[in-house]
């Protein structure tokens, strides 16, 4: 769901060219499938497209995209650690220079070898929660649920989280892209 508001946000802000977004689950559960119906059929109620194909993430992907984004603090974690195992335990570099990403991993106590291995660690992807980009979510309400076991309701509810932490995302996205330039 998170992944084709985006790509119409992106889209609409006539970024399409720079800015490449996809999805991915960290388990295997669903690989291969496409979305649930209900997924579908609320994306459709809202003007929104989805020819998804479920894949599941791959710790390399850390290395190849500058930002991630978990829906809640479980993919969050399991990302970290991936990002943390991938990093050798040395912390990640952020996509964005703007903003910080949440640490990964502490660094070693030597402050050789941290020097050392700065200069050598890969970059790594900025990580995280979806809802922290909506002002209106507060500290303590940023995991976005899952509603696969609910009602069509959920779905809708799910949507409404998405489309709330998209000016935010975006803007990140756009300070992200001016950093870069330059």
């Amino acid at each position: 769901m998170a992944e084709w508001v985006l790509r119409a946000r992106i889209a609409e802000a006539g970024l399409s060219d720079v800015v490449e977004v996809d999805s991915a689950g960290t388990g295997d559960w669903h690989v291969g499938d496409g979305a649930d119906p209900r997924t579908v059929r609320v994306l459709a109620r809202h003007g929104y497209p989805s020819r998804h194909v479920a894949r599941q993430f791959e710790q390399s992907d850390l290395l190849r995209r500058d930002l991630v984004i978990a829906l809640d603090h479980g993919h969050l974690r399991t990302l970290r650690r991936w990002a943390s195992a991938l990093s050798g335990g040395w912390g990640a570099a952020t996509g964005a220079s703007s903003v910080s990403a949440p640490s990964v991993a502490a660094p070693s106590a030597d402050p050789v070898k941290n020097a050392a291995s700065a200069a050598d660690a890969p970059r790594m992807a900025e990580l995280r929660l979806l809802r922290e980009f909506d002002p209106a979510a507060g500290p303590d309400r940023l995991d976005v649920p899952d509603p696969y076991y609910g009602s069509l309701a959920g779905f809708e509810e799910c949507l409404a989280m998405v489309q709330d932490a998209m000016p935010g995302l975006l803007s990140h996205i756009g300070l992200a892209l001016e950093t870069r330039a330059g």
